[in-house]
């Protein structure tokens, strides 16, 4: 799985012109799920995912966790993020699992988070078309991958 994940002001994410999910501080994290992924990714990339200390404490250090802060999770699906560019210039998605690997994994991981956070995690809609809109707070932005886990 590869995470993209934005210390947030505030996120949103509409479909068809309606606003399906919103949140305040916390967490947008864009989902990519490849064929090889399993539940044993979901759960490590959740774990690091609630416990990363990119949260400011009082001294304005990166110190706390969206745990610590009490802050919110959005989660939205992404099959780009396993773009692959090296030939030309059309990106490959090969390497994205199709819908019947990549839903059930997508649920986990969003319940996971959930369970973890202890409170539900907004999201967007597997495969729709959606805008988001976010303001990246830092800015921070982080990437992770459970098959490099750098």
């Amino acid at each position: 799985m590869r995470a993209v994940i934005q210390r947030v002001s505030r996120a949103s994410v509409t479909i068809r012109k309606k606003i399906k999910s919103e949140t305040g501080p916390g967490l947008l994290v864009f989902a990519g799920i490849e064929d090889a992924d399993n539940e044993t990714d979901v759960e490590w990339l959740c774990n690091k995912i609630v416990q990363l200390r990119i949260f400011n404490d009082t001294n304005e250090v990166m110190n706390l966790s969206v745990l610590d802060s009490g802050g919110d999770i959005l989660v939205v699906s992404q099959f780009t993020l396993h773009a692959k560019t090296r030939k030309g210039n059309r990106p490959s998605y090969i390497r994205a699992a199709n819908p019947d690997v990549a839903i059930p994994l997508y649920n986990s991981f969003v319940t996971r988070l959930s369970v973890l956070l202890g409170k539900e995690v907004a999201t967007g809609e597997f495969g729709a078309m959606m805008e988001i809109e976010l303001v990246n707070d830092g800015p921070v932005t982080i990437i992770i991958d459970t098959k490099q886990k750098e």
